[in-house]
């Protein structure tokens, strides 16, 4: 043994095995940081990091070599062995990653928490089925059929779908099933097309293996127009069956009765709720008022059609929450239809987990009863436990209530069926940055933009994170992309505020105030508190509740206006808007 050590001492292996640790540990710190800036690939990091583990043994060996001869001094040649043979390895790790039946895609990431799984084979994305009229008024149908089909196929037990915000992004795609079952993190892919010729309807679907684009089942349709539902049914059900539907759990291939069609069975009803969803999800001041004329038509068609309703009040809630300033005299008449439309949705149908989504979200975004708005999410939740819209505006509510890392944790498992959705990303990144987990958050803001990069608001909040992490350069930079107005001078004020410019900083904040003192009166109150000037944050917070202005949301995750959370004034401010005074994320130091 004494033997065994002394030549261990004398070919300085321990010093070589120390030194390749420390070198390497360092490299791993290195490869962690430029995978996640470049979006590299856990399999591939996981195969670096492999690599070096195959090289520490290769360096001991030579270490042991070289200490027979007395020397530590490797030649060029037996370098250029050691790269050739550390290639071969990464090369054959890296094959066998891709060996099929452990091939990986990444799953749902959370900044540097990005973990790889297999994809599901019970996953299934819808894609948008192709608009073949000619005429492009006639989108709004195919796209109904579309996500029509997403909401009858969510219905089976255990089986994965996608939602229509991520697998539209692949309208016109020029990628190949492969490479789209990847990106969505699905085994299958329905894709067809639609024609709508007078009183006839054309409809021709495939179902896809993603793997290797093999279709598993096609087949084509010419029904009569007022026989639409029962097209539908059909498809659907022949999915199903093409799909092994006896396998996803306690699920068949019966088709459950549609909770979006009208009770009376007019297809002119459910042709104007299409109408009005198709026009809702473009979320233009304009095309909002197209939806609330397309949802009027529909309850006008059938006016017990308690979904109509629902939708017609998320419409007119959202063009008072996000379009219609406080001075305009058009918001509390917004606000007022909203609330009828939602209480006659909850009269006519108290079992739709739509309704209940539409309570909530007027209380949230229209009224602040934030607490009234997370007693409706639960409820929808309770009906559907698989509704994203409810899930995702509870995560919104639960971090205005002061519990972002339970936010964190809902929006996560929207992420697993929305992989591409953009605001839910931008959501993230608020509540990250309420926590100051400014990696995670900084990764999330920039998912965002990569996916939708003109985003309302998107490089203003990559400011703010900027801003946090004290690099005012770059955070003016991202500041002067924001393309809305409003938050363009909210983050040019913040990051100003963080240089050493003071004239600049002044500046922008009077430009700021000048011209959006009555829309934007909390990002003024969120701007004076970065600054450090209390007493202003305290005054423009109190006129942002005397314009009911729904900033309010983002106080108890603000990491700027929490540094004056221990202030009396911030506990009464509280009580004002009926939120707790409890949060569990942090203020700025």
């Amino acid at each position: 043994m004494q033997d065994l050590l002394l030549r261990l001492r004398e070919r300085k292996l321990v010093q070589w095995a120390l030194a390749y640790i420390a070198a390497a540990f360092a490299l791993i710190q290195v490869i962690d940081v430029v995978a996640q800036r470049f979006g590299w690939p856990d399999a591939l990091e996981r195969v670096l990091i492999l690599a070096l583990v195959l090289g520490f043994f290769v360096t001991l060996v030579l270490a042991w070599y070289h200490g027979e001869k007395g020397a530590q001094k490797i030649t060029s040649t037996e370098l250029a062995i050691l790269t050739l043979l550390l290639g071969i390895g990464v090369v054959l790790i890296w094959r066998m990653a891709q060996a099929p039946g452990v091939a990986t895609t990444p799953n749902v990431r959370a900044g540097a928490k990005e973990s790889a799984t297999s994809i599901p084979d019970k996953s299934i994305a819808v894609l948008p089925l192709m608009n073949e009229s000619g005429e492009k008024d006639q989108q709004y149908f195919s796209d109904g059929l579309s996500e029509d089909l997403i909401t009858a196929l969510s219905q089976f037990a255990g089986l994965k779908v996608i939602a229509r915000e991520s697998s539209f992004k692949f309208r016109n795609s020029g990628d190949n099933a492969k490479t789209i079952g990847a990106k969505l993190g699905v085994a299958h892919l329905l894709e067809g097309s639609v024609q709508r010729a007078g009183d006839v309807v054309r409809v021709s679907a495939t179902l896809i293996k993603a793997a290797d684009g093999s279709a598993i089942w096609s087949q084509h349709y010419d029904r009569p127009y007022k026989d639409l539902f029962a097209l539908q049914d059909d498809i659907t059900q022949q999915v199903a069956v093409a799909l092994k539907a006896e396998l996803m759990g306690a699920a068949d291939a019966r088709v459950k009765s549609q909770s979006d069609r009208p009770p009376g069975g007019s297809v002119a009803a459910y042709d104007a709720l299409l109408d009005g969803n198709f026009n809702a999800a473009q979320e233009s001041e304009t095309s909002l008022r197209k939806a609330v004329v397309a949802f009027q038509r529909a309850t006008a068609q059938d006016p017990a059609y308690a979904m109509a309703y629902a939708r017609l009040s998320m419409a007119w809630t959202e063009l008072a929450g996000t379009v219609l300033d406080s001075a305009s005299p058009e918001r509390p008449q917004a606000i007022a239809e909203a609330r009828k439309a939602a209480d006659t949705a909850l009269r006519l149908d108290p079992d739709l987990a739509e309704t209940h989504v539409a309570r909530g979200f007027l209380m949230a975004w229209a009224l602040l009863d934030w607490r009234g708005a997370e007693v409706e999410f639960n409820k929808a939740l309770a009906i559907d436990p698989g509704n994203r819209d409810a899930m995702h505006l509870l995560a919104d509510t639960l971090a205005t209530l002061g519990r972002a890392e339970d936010a964190i944790r809902l929006d996560q498992r929207v992420l697993e069926t929305n992989p591409l959705d953009a605001g839910t990303y931008a959501a993230l990144a608020y509540f990250y940055s309420g926590l100051w987990q400014l990696d995670d958050a900084e990764h999330a803001i920039r998912r965002a933009i990569a996916l939708q990069p003109d985003g309302i608001a998107n490089q203003a909040n990559l400011a703010l994170v900027l801003v946090q992490r004290g690099d005012a350069k770059d955070a003016l930079q991202a500041a002067k992309a924001e393309t809305t107005a409003g938050n363009r001078a909210w983050a040019l004020a913040l990051a100003y505020a963080a240089s050493a410019d003071r004239t600049a900083a002044g500046a922008a904040l009077k430009d700021f105030i000048a011209r959006f003192a009555d829309d934007m009166a909390y990002n003024i109150a969120e701007v004076y508190a970065y600054r450090r000037q209390p007493d202003q944050a305290f005054v423009w917070l109190d006129r942002a509740r005397d314009q009911n202005d729904g900033g309010i949301q983002y106080l108890l995750y603000d990491p700027f206006l929490l540094h004056y959370k221990d202030d009396p004034r911030f506990a009464a401010f509280c009580k004002k808007v009926g939120l707790p005074t409890t949060t569990d994320a942090n203020a700025m130091p």
